[in-house]
């Protein structure tokens, strides 16, 4: 096979720094949920939903082939930290660390009951 196919899907989580509650404002939260959402397409990582409350923030994506987990998030803290500034909030930082996890394809469930279908027709 000449080309390489990957679709990881990834639940990021990170926090702003000290958790100060400094995405309190519901619209400016939803504004930096979508902003994201154009950052995560900027590097191929297609996003699937973005959500937080006032002190984190929680990504659903799909990892670009090219991408390590690492990179991504770096980039999306960098963009959307100054986009923040931007908008007003001075200080903002996000925390230094984060967590990712590879979150289940969401048709696995279907998948998973058609191979147990198929193994038992076939009889294996």
């Amino acid at each position: 096979m000449p080309q390489s196919l990957s679709k990881i899907y990834i639940h990021t989580i990170f926090s702003t720094k000290n958790r100060e509650p400094f995405l309190s404002d519901v619209a400016l939260r939803n504004e930096l949920h979508a902003y994201m959402g154009g950052i995560a397409k900027q590097l191929d990582c297609h996003p699937i939903r973005i959500g937080g409350t006032v002190d984190h923030v929680h990504l659903l994506t799909v990892l670009a082939r090219t991408k390590t987990v690492a990179d991504f998030v770096k980039e999306v803290k960098r963009v959307s930290s100054g986009w923040l500034r931007e908008k007003g909030i001075s200080g903002f930082k996000w925390q230094a660390g984060y967590a990712s996890f590879s979150f289940p394809n969401p048709i696995w469930s279907g998948l998973k009951s058609m191979s147990v279908i198929r193994w038992s027709i076939i009889g294996a």
